[in-house]
Order: C-alpha cells, then sequence, then structure tokens
C-alpha cells in the first residue's frame, strides 16, 4: 500500500505546529522530520514534543531524515549516536543517511569500504532501539547510478538497510523508471517532486511521470510512503494543491 507524506524540509521557514497542521489539512499521512531545522540531532526534549503534536494531529511521524555522511570522520560532522537519539525519542522508525559525499564515479575504493563498514555499524546500533537506517538515494554519493546504489546494498547486506528512491536530475526518464524498478527489493519510501527546466513545478506539471513511477510501486506490491519534499517557491498553499494531485494518484490504486 502506497501512503502519502511530506518531508518537513520542504518547509524549513515553518516551525514544527506549522507544519503539522500544514499535513493534517492537506490530508497526507505522516511526515519525515528533518534533522536540520525541526528535530536537532541529541535534542531528546524537542523530538519527544514534535512525536506528541504529529501523533496528536493523527499523523505518523515516517522517519528522521538525517544528514549524517555515513563514512565520514564523525569529528566533522554530528555523531551518529546523537542522531540516534533524537530519531528513538522521536519515535521514527527509520533513519535516513547519506552514502558517503562525493559522487559514485568519484569515490575510490577505499572510501567504499569505509562507508560499508560504517553503515554496518550504525545499522547495528540502531537496530537496538528497533529501527532501520535507509539511504538518501541523490546526486554526489553513492547512490547517484542504478550501479553503483545496487553494489552499495549488495554490499552491506544488512537486513534492516534499505534505500529512498527519488527521481534524479542527470537521468532521462527511461533510467528513472529502472532506477526505481533497480531500487524495488531495498525500497523504504519515495521522495515526490516535479521539476521542469531545473525548477521545482507543481505537481500537477509531472503528475503523468509521478502515476508511472507510482505504477512501478503499485505493480511490485511495495507498502511505502509516497513524500512530496519541496514545492514550488516554498508556497504552503503550493502544498495543499500537490498533496490534493498526489491523494488522488494514490487513491487510484486503492
Amino acid at each position: 500500500m502506497i501512503n502519502t507524506g511530506l518531508v518537513s524540509v520542504t518547509f524549513r521557514q515553518l516551525d514544527a505546529a506549522q507544519i503539522i497542521n500544514l499535513a493534517a489539512s492537506a490530508q497526507v499521512k505522516g511526515i519525515e522530520w528533518g534533522g536540520d531545522v525541526h528535530v536537532p540531532p541529541g535534542d531528546v526534549r524537542t523530538a519527544s514534543e514534535i512525536r506528541c503534536l504529529t501523533e496528536g494531529q493523527g499523523l505518523v511521524v515516517i522517519a528522521y531524515g538525517s544528514y549524517y555522511r555515513v563514512g565520514l570522520d564523525e569529528s566533522k560532522q554530528e555523531a551518529f549516536e546523537l542522531i540516534l537519539s533524537s530519531a528513538a525519542a522521536l519515535g521514527a522508525p527509520v533513519i535516513r543517511v547519506w552514502a558517503g559525499k562525493t559522487a559514485s564515479a568519484a569515490t575510490c575504493a577505499a572510501d567504499r569500504k569505509r562507508i560499508v563498514a560504517d553503515t554496518l555499524r550504525i545499522a547495528d546500533l540502531a537496530h537496538q532501539q528497533n529501527i532501520d537506517i535507509a539511504f538518501e538515494y541523490h546526486e554526489n554519493s553513492l547512490t547517484d547510478s542504478v550501479l553503483s546504489a545496487r553494489q552499495l546494498l549488495e554490499e552491506v547486506n544488512h537486513p534492516h538497510v534499505y534505500t529512498y528512491w527519488q527521481p534524479l536530475k542527470h537521468m532521462d526518464e527511461a533510467e528513472k523508471a529502472a532506477s526505481l524498478k533497480a531500487a524495488l527489493p531495498w525500497l523504504k519510501h519515495v521522495h515526490i517532486q516535479s521539476i521542469v527546466n531545473g525548477q521545482i513545478d507543481s505537481l500537477e506539471s509531472g503528475k503523468a511521470k509521478i502515476a508511472a513511477y507510482l505504477g512501478i510501486l503499485q505493480n511490485a506490491n511495495i507498502d511505502c510512503y509516497a513524500m512530496i519534499e519541496f514545492v514550488r517557491q516554498h508556497d504552503p498553499d503550493q502544498f495543499i494543491k500537490d498533496a490534493a494531485v498526489l491523494n488522488r494518484l494514490v487513491s487510484s490504486y486503492d
């Protein structure tokens, strides 16, 4: 079953209560809370409060969207243990992380090996709290191509490590569809956006493409959240319109 959601970083300019009210008004099912603004790593009090507010509106905490770069020296970023403490207090069933900080073609074998080893380490730590790990699917990381993403997930080979998916800008539509199909065995959730001429546009403008992605998920009988990440001009009213489009597309598969 596909459910709809919102990624909180879509509205960094809004506070948590405003985002929750917006999500509820748009009739999406849940929120992925970001670690850069709304739920800072290690701030368990804020995480607990946002969990209560989210669930109090009948919404699900879908995930904790961290900016942890797997394999990067922890002296150069927040320690994973701080991220894990916030995710646990938030009640997030999965932590989103980034597979390194360089494009797959520019990542040497030693760095790739370090990313795999660190993924296994944090996955074991998270599993102790019944939390999964999922990679951001993004440029300038080891999930920037079909082959690299598959290689990474096969090398990690951990039962609690997954990946997100989103349409990458450098891929044509055939490549985007192929990348989604390749990710299906490890897929956790998807991020949804419509990009026209390099800019975020309305979901109405890209609904045929989005419907095709959702069709791939439906045909594979995938349970996940399709979450809106970024809207045109960071406009809350645009999100309401986009959510209506996404809800209609998803409901067509019920």
